[in-house]
């Protein structure tokens, strides 16, 4: 087993990543365009030892594509980077990472948004970077039409995007700022840096406004289904969340070690040199004290609301989930992000429960030690500026 824990991160969905969550008892469906709402869950993840929460976010009302007009479906949702600048704060340990969707946003901006974040958390921040093809979100900004791109050229973009996020990170070098009372020089401006970023979709010349941010890089992560996604994450992310496939009712039966595999593959198609990319399983979770109860609470929230998701569903007992883990970590994943299908449910049996009991097979911590960035608890170092010797 690696010296790395295996990591525990959870992946933020409203009341829950079933569209029939909303009506379950405890649900609190009233509360989630409520601060208390995500302070609850994100200190409930900490208490269970979680490396990171991931928020998720969307340009349009509904959560799933498709769902829009359906009273019977959660519709709207907060901005997941400003409930992110809410919620770090109200922590102290686990990582804060919420979506930002690369199509229709400017780097510039998100680069300040994260490295706020990384500020008020005293680098605990990251990201989950996204992209969007779809037409009825383009039509909200009204400069393009992503339905008319290839795939390719979106994600490309994306790319671009982290890409000049990490060079405006870097355009403030560490010791850029002197605060020295005495002589009057808040700052050295030979250590501040124009980046003259120019591609294909983008052109920015820097600097950014916000000095460079505690972990120097906040973590950048991406989930990868297909190949270009893959190749995204090997050219931009630290993190990259795969979904094993061959996914059932019963459980997933794909084989992790694919998914692992396919990672290193686009690595070494781009040409990824420095930290390999920190691999974790994608898997949605609904549990219940045993698998036949869990398969059937599954069906009864299908026959009110259909479950369509992009992960493997594993619906069975915290036992069940532990040995898929265990098998996920043998197989050379470095954790998981698991979504919970329902939130007063799933979520403190995964913090409660699930936690204890991989820790107690060696897998996880079964402490915080003392406080720390998100790169610390991922075990990745702290990057050097890359314009410090300029």
């Amino acid at each position: 087993m690696s010296t790395q824990p295996f990591h525990l991160a959870i992946a933020l969905e409203g009341t829950g990543w079933h569209p029939a969550s909303w009506r379950e008892p405890g649900a609190r469906p009233g509360d989630q365009f409520g601060a208390d709402f995500w302070v609850d869950q994100v200190r409930e993840a900490e208490n269970g030892l979680a490396t990171f929460v991931t928020i998720e976010d969307g340009f349009t009302a509904a959560r799933v594509p498709g769902d829009e007009g359906r009273t019977d479906r959660a519709q709207g949702r907060l901005d997941a980077t400003l409930v992110a600048q809410r919620v770090g704060p109200a922590t102290e340990h686990l990582g804060i990472v919420p979506t930002v969707i690369a199509t229709h946003t400017e780097p510039f901006h998100v680069s300040t948004q994260i490295a706020t974040l990384d500020w008020v958390t005293s680098g605990r921040a990251g990201q989950r970077i996204k992209v969007s093809a779809d037409p009825r979100e383009a039509a909200l900004f009204g400069r393009r039409d992503p339905g008319a791109e290839s795939r390719e050229s979106l994600f490309d973009e994306a790319a671009d995007h982290v890409e000049v996020q990490r060079r405006l990170w870097d355009s403030w070098e560490d010791d850029a700022e002197i605060r020295d009372v005495a002589t009057g020089r808040f700052v050295d401006r030979d250590k501040l840096h124009y980046i003259d970023f120019v591609g294909s979709h983008f052109a920015v010349r820097g600097p950014s406004i916000t000095p460079r941010p505690p972990q120097g890089q906040p973590i950048v992560t991406a989930l990868a289904h297909v190949e270009d996604a893959y190749r995204l994450a090997a050219r931009a992310a630290d993190v990259v969340f795969t979904t094993p496939d061959g996914a059932g009712r019963d459980g997933p039966t794909g084989d992790a070690a694919t998914t692992l595999a396919a990672a290193r593959d686009a690595e070494r198609a781009v040409g990824r040199t420095g930290d390999p990319l920190v691999v974790v399983g994608d898997l949605l979770v609904l549990l219940d004290d045993d698998a036949a109860s869990a398969r059937a609470q599954l069906t009864r929230l299908d026959g009110t609301v259909p479950l369509r998701t992009d992960a493997a569903v594993l619906a069975g007992s915290v036992a069940d989930l532990a040995d898929t883990l265990e098998s996920w970590a043998a197989a050379g994943l470095a954790g998981a992000r698991l979504r919970p299908a329902v939130a007063a449910n799933d979520l403190p049996r995964i913090t409660r429960e699930l936690a204890p009991e991989l820790a107690r097979r060696g897998l996880t911590r079964s402490a915080w030690g003392e406080p720390g960035s998100l790169r610390d608890l991922l075990g990745l170092p702290h990057p050097t500026d890359r314009y410090a010797h300029a």
